[in-house]
């Protein structure tokens, strides 16, 4: 019997057929992206803010060859797998998808989220997915970043 963890990692597949299924229910679905390589403080008050503005929230996660043309050689430090089951054990993620591309914006116009999340060291300009998300009625939120939590200064210390 598959754990409910497990349950929330999804294909690209799999995502489309469950949005489907929280389309009938009038769920209010939030997206949010990331690398997520160490998990840590920052990491977790985005993701429970975003949670907060709907009723199911969506993690699109970089995949390990993602990481690396983005972040670098040595990276990701966990793995892709690894990275997505720290995220789908957590009680405010309801959906975890593993993308390959370097930026999220097929996933994001392909499930359409109402909310689309990101910390606050975006602009929204910068933000992929921000145009779609707003052109579909959707909003865009940026959330307040903790001080002194980043993956960079985490692998610094190491």
């Amino acid at each position: 019997m598959e754990s409910p963890v497990l349950r929330k990692i999804c294909s690209l597949n799999e995502a489309v057929h469950q949005v489907a299924r929280y389309h009938l229910k009038s769920e209010t679905m939030v997206f949010t992206n990331g690398c997520f390589d160490i998990l840590h403080p920052g990491h977790i008050a985005v993701l429970s803010a975003a949670k907060s503005m709907g009723t199911k929230l969506i993690v699109g996660l970089n995949s390990d060859a993602s990481v690396k043309r983005l972040k670098g050689a040595t990276r990701p430090v966990q793995n892709e797998n690894s990275r997505a089951l720290l995220l789908a054990a957590l009680v405010f993620v309801d959906m975890v998808v593993i993308f390959e591309e370097d930026t999220p914006l097929n996933l994001i116009q392909t499930l359409q989220p109402q909310v689309l999340v990101k910390g606050g060291d975006y602009s929204l300009e910068q933000i992929v997915g921000a145009k779609e998300v707003l052109a579909n009625g959707g909003r865009v939120e940026i959330v307040p970043i903790e001080a002194g939590h980043s993956t960079t200064g985490i692998l610094s210390k190491v």
